[in-house]
């Protein structure tokens, strides 16, 4: 299936806003939120602009309901703080999957309860381990990082 393809959708025009720093994000109508009929935390599919796509969830914070707009996104469109945007979402109900890199999947591969352990995690928790390994310059680097996460899954 492909993300948000059949969901629920919804289509509103906004500004971007931004918090802090270097923080942007989008504020999402809490009517929006509300009319996918899931709670208030809501996995979508987001397109901006009827251009560029990405998967994201809604989250409550600080009274608002938002969306992040990181600034891999923001290179990709050219959008930043205070910009208008066109901003379509889609219900994204297709699974959450994190591509395990080579040296952690084979470490998973002969540790049956640390595979059992990582299948347990949520993708975004897959995801921070899987950044951290392949983010490593140097094998050594590469085997530690791998190690600690074994370790990780271990010890819960």
């Amino acid at each position: 299936m492909i993300p948000g393809e059949g969901s629920p959708t919804a289509t509103f025009r906004t500004a971007l806003w931004a918090s802090g720093g270097n923080n942007v994000g989008i504020v999402v109508p809490e009517d929006v939120v509300l009319g996918f009929g899931r709670g208030k935390r809501v996995p979508v599919v987001v397109t901006i602009d009827g251009g560029y796509t990405y998967r994201s969830t809604i989250a409550s914070m600080g009274g608002r309901f938002l969306l992040s707009f990181n600034a891999e996104t923001r290179a990709a469109t050219g959008r930043g703080a205070g910009d208008e945007i066109e901003v379509a979402l889609a219900v994204d109900d297709a699974p959450r999957v994190v591509e395990v890199p080579a040296a952690l999947a084979e470490a998973l591969r002969r540790d049956p309860s640390a595979a059992e352990a990582w299948a347990r995690l949520s993708s975004s928790k897959q995801r921070a381990h899987v950044l951290a390994v392949e983010g490593a310059k140097s094998a050594e680097t590469r085997e530690r990082r791998v190690a600690k996460v074994l370790s990780e899954l271990a010890s819960g």
